[in-house]
């Protein structure tokens, strides 16, 4: 049964549906790229924070300017942002060389829960106290050099008061996280770009 205000994804496309076909929050941008998806998808896995531009000041904003180890908000400048967050508490729930990455996290749990530690764990969570979110990038190709790409943020919690709880933290941080993914493909696009001719292309939205 899906809870009440949540959307179900009906006939999976994505790997994302297989993992998030349920959700309560969502974020969706697209941007094109003059490349194909062989250069792309190296591109996906490639981009470190240093490339996406607005990264560390936004984040550091997250933060509140405190150090602490690697991770998504204060990822090295010369690593891999997926392998980052990968190694600091997200999952990688499915890796299709040019087609698909996702990746997976548990957001909230209940006091002395595990967490989820395979892609198997995280489609099983469920029960009260629970949100859990998974995102995407996803390639479509369009043409022989050319392609779409797609990064869609889902997140699904259990009950009610776990969506207040996660609601109040959606509103202060979709601004900056929305600019986040919009940087972040165009700094994809010019990684893949950079080994590939450009073939028209569109800004990220």
């Amino acid at each position: 049964m899906v809870a009440p205000g949540a959307r179900r994804q009906i006939g999976g496309v994505t790997r994302l549906d297989e993992f998030a076909p349920v959700w309560q929050f969502r974020e969706v941008h697209t941007i094109a790229v003059g490349a194909p998806p062989a250069a792309t998808y190296p591109a996906i896995k490639m981009v470190t924070a240093s490339e996406i531009r607005f990264f560390r000041v936004l984040t550091w904003v997250r933060r509140l300017g405190r150090r602490g180890p690697p991770s998504t908000l204060n990822a090295p400048a010369d690593l891999p942002l997926l392998g980052v967050a990968t190694g600091s508490g997200f999952l990688l729930l499915a890796d299709e060389p040019n087609r698909e990455v996702v990746v997976g996290i548990v957001l909230i749990a209940p006091r002395a829960a595990r967490r989820s530690v395979t892609p198997v764990e995280f489609r099983a969570v469920n029960g009260r106290g629970y949100a859990k979110a998974a995102m995407n990038f996803w390639i479509e190709p369009v043409g022989r050099a050319r392609c779409v790409v797609t990064t869609e943020t889902r997140v699904w919690a259990a009950d009610a008061p776990t969506r207040w709880r996660f609601r109040l933290y959606w509103w202060v941080i979709r601004p900056g996280s929305g600019l986040i993914r919009r940087m972040w493909l165009r700094a994809i696009r010019q990684r893949a770009e950079r080994v590939a001719p450009v073939d028209g292309r569109c800004d990220a939205h």
